[in-house]
């Protein structure tokens, strides 16, 4: 099935470029794995290269590269799994993760260091997704 029609909610509410970025990693996924769960892991992937989850939608980084250290990792490593930091950028400076976390409104956030800080933007940005889907 085309990404148009996978497209997750989550970038329907993002940028035209973003939206473009998952459906071609989607798309060229499908026709080297076929159809299924690879295929979205890898158009995630690819847009975690180059945008950051943000609240309910997906934003442009201000440099591209790996989100997290599961993102950096590349073959049969990467293929065995581990946590991911699920669309926040951890490899981000503490005060890039702060300002994410005020717009936000973490509480608490000036108190937090940085994996503290990644860990409270993965919860808000489930709970405006979650929101968002209402």
């Amino acid at each position: 099935m085309p990404g148009k029609q996978e497209l997750p909610s989550t970038l329907e509410r993002s940028s035209k470029k973003a939206q473009r970025t998952w459906i071609k990693a989607h798309d060229s996924a499908v026709e080297e794995y076929g159809e299924g769960e690879r295929a979205h892991r890898t158009a995630f992937a690819a847009l975690k290269h180059s945008f950051e989850k943000v609240g309910d939608r997906w934003e442009a980084k201000d440099e591209k590269g790996p989100s997290d250290k599961q993102a950096a990792r590349s073959g049969a490593a990467a293929r065995k799994g581990g946590t991911t930091s699920e669309g926040v950028d951890a490899n981000a400076t503490k005060a890039h993760l702060m300002e994410v976390a005020k717009r936000l409104d973490v509480s608490g956030r000036s108190r937090m260091n940085k994996d503290e800080l990644v860990e409270a933007i993965k919860k808000a940005n489930r709970k405006e997704t979650r929101e968002s889907r209402r």
